[in-house]
């Protein structure tokens, strides 16, 4: 049987195996393109899963909240200085004051000015806030003890959260008997229980060192290469002075005095970062006696008695520290009655002291501490406290900035969109109207702001900050969108509707309104929404038009100072507080929620009037 063949168009011959190659090679290349695109789907999933994720993990911290159970004496002569038990007289009573007294009873020993300034620095400055809304919603708590729950400070609520350092606890494994219950105590122990502790210290001894003395390397290669300048520099000295030029002269005397002092300057880093990591060294080196525990080094607390000693110095069956809270006696601790307390982060490197820590873990070992959902952060506003910031005044200032935009925006747009579409003539001023609303729908947001700032605020004098002006602005930057949306939307509509109304006697404004609008309103609404959650991630024109102020009060109408959740953001991003990274995270985590709702509505409205043609 002879091979068949095939004749292409251009008259070549092809044969039935080459046809089946290209046929495969085709086959070859759409599997190729498919895999492609699901690879590209697939590595975009994966980075917005990386991105939630990410922010989901930041902002955790921000959703829960500590607090101290405290049992508090509520007095007439600090709570209602009046007497007379009404509101304005309660609002003005002091209700920290038995907080504290309470607070302060739990650490006796706690005496100066500055342990006292450290202790109550746990306190937020908020911490009677709930207090005082127990006693003014019930005046008949006055002179009873009040169970209430005392707001802790964002260092000592990240503690406890375990955000400031990680923290590894030991049970003891051996007997262990102090020597004093306060001062500098001597703990030792019927066999070597710290001897893994002190191989972790000389290995984190060994590390310091070798970063140390990475640090040098880097300094030195910096100095090398201002010192190459050098040179340079004392050449277009020498010129300056052969030109005699005096500025000239003095710009080149500066020059070079700078690489003098630049040089020297790295010089001290490097010896004093060389001694550090020399004496490291040695002290990793020296295994046979006890290692030394500084400020620069992992903290160890020692939990034994009821009380809390800070380490400082460790060998493998005793250790040498002073008390941070005092011992309840002397007693031999049996195995598992005493824990060792290591810290990750070196004192010098966080915001919570030793002894800080050990006023809060007797606060947790008392069982006063309790966290729970932190509802403050969606019922109050902005505050300098991390602790007591909340995205309430935010919230409430984009609600209402959204609304005046849509009331603004969706009247003007789609009444431009239907004049434009049906009713203006086809001329040249129509098509530069047409290109100049798709150039605005591209000109950057910033812009707009700028424009906002000239018009609205210093023409027209509309009170800044507030959200009437906001939504002009974002009303400006939403319209091109809503004008472009809607045009589309109505020229979907099939002809043969406009034609069969005006064919039954409807006149051309009554079969645009009555039946090609009806029909496209599910285009608009969508195209609408759309544009919205545009206006709702803007940053830029908020900015320009001073809503970027720190605002703590709730807006309570459309003139009130407010600020918007993309700006909330901004604000709190740049704070150096680690507590607001957290409450960043969770503002974005309640943008992106309502982007959702807005753009599900969106999905939802197309598919519930979406007509087939």
């Amino acid at each position: 049987m002879t091979e068949m063949t095939a004749v292409s168009g251009l008259g070549h011959r092809v044969d039935a195996d080459e046809a089946r190659a290209r046929v495969r090679k085709r086959y070859r290349a759409e599997a190729r393109f498919k895999a492609y695109g699901i690879g590209a789907i697939a590595f975009a999933a994966l980075f917005l899963v990386v991105l939630l994720a990410d922010i989901v993990t930041k902002a955790l911290p921000a959703f829960t909240t500590t607090h101290l159970v405290i049992e508090a004496p509520v007095t007439a002569e600090t709570v209602d200085p009046d007497g007379s038990r009404q509101a304005s007289s309660l609002a003005r009573g002091d209700y920290l004051k038995p907080l504290r007294e309470v607070y302060q009873g739990f650490f006796p020993e706690v005496s100066g000015r500055a342990p006292r300034r450290e202790l109550n620095g746990l306190l937020s400055s908020g911490a009677a806030d709930e207090l005082r809304a127990q006693v003014m919603a019930d005046p008949t708590l006055i002179g009873r003890t009040v169970k209430t729950r005392a707001l802790v400070s964002d260092d000592a609520d990240l503690y406890y959260k375990g955000v400031v350092t990680n923290v590894v606890e030991e049970p003891g494994e051996a007997v262990a008997t102090p020597s004093a219950t306060s001062g500098d105590v001597v703990v030792t122990t019927s066999t070597p229980a710290f001897a893994d502790d002190l191989a972790e210290i000389k290995a984190e001894l060994s590390e310091t060192a070798r970063k140390r003395r990475f640090e040098v390397d880097r300094i030195r290669t910096l100095r090398e290469g201002i010192l190459a300048d050098r040179p340079s520099a004392e050449l277009a000295l020498r010129e300056a002075q052969g030109g005699g030029d005096a500025t000239r002269i003095t710009i080149a005397q500066n020059a070079l005095a700078k690489i003098d002092s630049d040089a020297q300057s790295l010089q001290a880093q490097m010896e004093t970062l060389a001694g550090e990591a020399a004496d490291f060294e040695a002290r990793f080196k020296d295994s046979g006696g006890a290692e030394k525990l500084d400020e620069k080094l992992p903290s160890r607390l020692l939990a034994i008695n009821g009380g809390i000693v800070k380490i400082t110095s460790l060998a493998a069956d005793r250790v040498e520290g002073v008390t941070l809270t005092p011992l309840k006696s002397q007693d031999a601790a049996q195995p598992n009655a005493w824990k060792l307390l290591a810290y990750e982060t070196p004192e010098n490197s966080r915001r919570v002291n030793d002894q800080q820590i050990a006023w809060l873990e007797t606060l947790k070992a008392k069982g006063l501490v309790e966290t729970g959902f932190n509802w403050g952060f969606l019922t109050s506003g902005d505050s300098r406290e991390a602790e007591q910031a909340g995205i309430l005044g935010a919230l409430v200032g984009s609600i209402f900035t959204m609304a005046v935009t849509l009331v603004i925006c969706l009247p003007i747009g789609v009444g431009a969109a239907i004049y434009l579409e049906e009713f203006a003539p086809k001329n040249r001023w129509t098509d530069i109207i047409e290109i100049n609303i798709n150039n605005l729908a591209a000109v950057p947001s910033i812009v707009y702001g700028l424009l906002g700032l000239a018009v609205f605020l210093n023409f027209f004098g509309m009170p800044r900050s507030s959200a009437v002006v906001g939504g002009f602005v974002l009303a400006l930057l939403v319209l091109p969108t809503i004008i472009i949306a809607s045009r589309a939307a109505l020229k979907a509509v099939p002809p043969s509707i406009r034609e069969a109304a005006l064919g039954v006697g409807a006149s051309h404004q009554q079969a645009v309104f009555h039946h090609t609008l009806p029909l496209a309103m599910p285009g608009i609404m969508t195209g609408t929404i759309i544009g919205m959650a545009h206006a709702l991630g803007e940053t830029a024109p908020l900015l320009l038009i001073g809503m970027v102020a720190f605002i703590v009060d709730v807006p309570t109408s459309f003139t009130s100072a407010t600020t918007a959740l993309p700006v909330q953001i901004y604000l709190w991003s740049d704070l150096p507080e680690v507590a607001f990274q957290a409450k960043t995270s969770a503002a974005i985590l309640v943008l992106l929620s309502f982007l959702f709702v807005m753009n599900g509505l969106a999905i939802v409205l197309r598919k519930r009037f979406e007509r087939r043609w």
